[in-house]
């Protein structure tokens, strides 16, 4: 079975940094792009940042640009996302999924783990 599960968030204060990990299991993580969502309190999930199969290349939503770095392990399953020069719109709840223009269905299904809250705050 498909499963993602994301570690490493927190309470930062603003201008802090934090690493997200995220381990996947249940399909050929390396054969497929990567990709970091994050869901503000009241807001839809949106995703902030994309990871090739083969590492190049990513994308990042504007508001993280220069500030956030997707990268991956293959040898173990895991996605992290680092996260630098936090500011209060980076509160959420983050999750991992496969896929670049949205997450992936595995035999006709979306899966979600239960993500990872990331408070930016004094």
């Amino acid at each position: 079975q498909v499963q993602f599960v994301e570690s490493g968030g927190g309470l930062v204060q603003p201008g802090g940094s934090l690493r997200l990990s995220c381990v996947a299991s249940g399909f050929t993580f390396s054969g497929y792009d990567m990709s970091w969502y994050r869901q503000a309190p009241g807001k839809e999930r949106e995703l902030v940042a994309a990871l090739s199969a083969s590492g190049t290349p990513t994308k990042y939503e504007d508001s993280v640009k220069g500030r956030f770095t997707i990268s991956r392990d293959n040898a173990k399953n895991t996605v992290y996302l680092q996260m630098n020069s936090l500011n209060a719109e980076d509160t959420g709840v983050y999750y991992c999924n496969a896929g670049w223009y949205g997450a992936r269905t595995f035999g006709g299904m979306r899966y979600w783990g239960n993500g990872t809250g990331v408070t930016v705050s004094f």
